[in-house]
């Protein structure tokens, strides 16, 4: 079992910093291919943004028209969120999820996978707790991203975990059971100049996934 990476104050205060500088091109691609996304889900209202953060994502959901509510397990990420707003938010652990079957539409998941210690089961309990589907951002094992973070990226960076997009593929289908109706993946964010490379290679920084998931009932719909 991997152990989990700690999100102290100092990296939750770089985090929405990064975004507006070095990460600036990365989010834009990000918030792109998840919109289109979205568009297999237009009946989505409600989203739980699952290891949030400072609620960088929550926000542009929201933004989109969703409710959505942020859950993340570290206080300092949380508090950064808090107080830009966006959402409602809680602190809690993407592993044992504490909201009944089938309450949000939508569960998203964007870098977390990469800083739990049993990511099979954060997406075991984000299916269960979705009616319609996911949407996730992974960062990509195979790409120069990965690579450049893994040798300059300090300590958070060398405690995570990226994942291939067939790693992720095997992961999702076990987490959904028979409740997989598609997949959808591809990778994004190729070093300037090579991003043609994207329709060939799946060696993008960013892979994103939709899971399209057979709808169940909220709980207490039953019978009412």
């Amino acid at each position: 079992m991997r152990s989990t990476v700690r999100f102290d104050e100092t990296l939750a205060r770089g985090y929405e910093d990064w975004y507006a500088a070095a990460g600036r091109r990365a989010d834009a691609l990000e918030k792109s291919h998840f919109g289109d996304l979205l568009g297999a889900f237009p009946e989505a209202n409600t989203l739980l943004d699952a290891g949030c953060g400072t609620g960088h994502f929550t926000r542009w959901f929201a933004s989109r028209g969703l409710r959505p509510t942020g859950l993340d397990l570290s206080p300092a990420m949380l508090a950064q969120a808090v107080r830009r707003g966006g959402g409602s938010y809680l602190r809690a652990d993407a592993a044992s999820l504490p909201f009944a079957d089938g309450e949000f539409d939508l569960v998203t998941l964007v870098t977390t996978l990469e800083f739990v210690p049993e990511p099979a089961r954060v997406l075991t309990e984000a299916v269960r707790v979705s009616r319609r589907g996911l949407i996730l951002g992974v960062l990509n094992r195979w790409s120069f991203l990965a690579l450049r973070r893994r040798l300059r990226g300090g300590k958070v960076w060398r405690q995570s975990h990226f994942f291939s997009t067939r790693e992720l593929e095997r992961l999702l289908r076990e987490a959904a059971g028979d409740r997989l109706q598609e997949i959808r993946t591809r990778t994004a964010l190729f070093p300037r100049g090579l991003e043609c490379a994207a329709r060939f290679l799946p060696l993008g920084g960013i892979i994103v996934a939709g899971v399209e998931l057979c709808e169940v009932e909220r709980a207490g719909e039953a019978g009412s």
